[in-house]
């Protein structure tokens, strides 16, 4: 019996025109109703799934939320951080350098805020601002509280510069941070330490429950960590090839009510 279910949001929990869809929160409250966790775990700030959190009720007292991509594992009912591992004023003046170099444009956040140190500010940048309701902060480099904490660092720019962004980024920085294109415009940059997968395995730890008693859904690149780590990973039908190849389960797209087909046909038994 399955006993913690992991649900990515963009193009996984969402359908394209941002939506939590009846099907899909029937389904979660159904699964909630026979003891099950469900846990949001995101690429997205903390601020920016307040809403959802209080939409879906996942604000019970050991209901816990996974953001920055697994930066940040947090209790939704008391606010407790139950893990946070953050990038240093170091790593973001030595990849705000490196961007300078590979000529991509930067934005990074602390828990609560977007920061860009660009005066011309990348529609990009107004995108995320705009899903995740967070204003835009002008921050140059130089003027960064050296004891701010950064969960993520992120590249940005139109996807086909954005690939050349990748390969020109040198072997070195591979090896010291976790890299992960969340979208074909958006290249976030972690601590070594953090993914989603080792985040859903903390939390799973925690609470006392096996591997192969966790499913996780998603969609993209960055949920390929916690899908591999899964006794049930859920490829959505518009998952990226990578994550289709390593899942147990497909399911439909998010269009198509896709999490609320995998919970009916894996924990609901229907």
């Amino acid at each position: 019996m399955y006993k913690l279910v992991a649900i990515d949001i963009d193009g996984t929990l969402m359908n394209d025109r941002k939506e939590i869809t009846k099907e899909v929160n029937d389904a979660i409250q159904a699964a909630k109703a026979k003891g099950v966790r469900v846990v949001i775990c995101t690429g997205r700030p903390i601020v920016g799934v307040q809403s959802i959190i209080e939409e879906l009720k996942l604000n019970d007292e050991d209901d816990f939320v996974i953001t920055f991509n697994g930066a940040l594992v947090q209790n939704t009912h008391t606010k407790e951080v139950e893990s946070q591992i953050t990038l240093t004023y170091e790593n973001l003046k030595e990849l705000y350098e490196l961007s300078l170099e590979i000529h991509s444009p930067l934005q990074f956040f602390d828990t609560e805020n977007l920061y860009t140190p660009n005066r011309k500010i990348s529609i990009y940048t107004v995108h995320e601002a705009h899903i995740n309701q967070v204003p835009i902060n002008y921050l140059p480099i130089d003027e960064v509280s050296k004891d701010m904490l950064i969960p993520k660092v992120m590249f940005i720019d139109d996807p086909e510069r954005l690939n050349t962004i990748i390969a020109n980024i040198p072997e070195s920085f591979w090896e010291k941070y976790t890299f992960v294109k969340s979208t074909p415009f958006f290249l976030e940059i972690l601590d070594q330490r953090v993914s989603k997968g080792n985040a859903v395995k903390q939390l799973a730890e925690k609470l006392g429950i096996k591997r192969e008693e966790v499913i996780c859904i998603g969609d993209g690149e960055n949920d390929l960590s916690m899908i591999e780590y899964a006794g049930c990973g859920v490829a959505m039908d518009n998952a990226v090839s990578v994550v289709k190849e390593v899942a147990q389960f497909h399911t439909l797209s998010n269009n198509d009510h896709g999490v609320a087909y995998a919970i009916e046909k894996l924990i609901l038994g229907s």
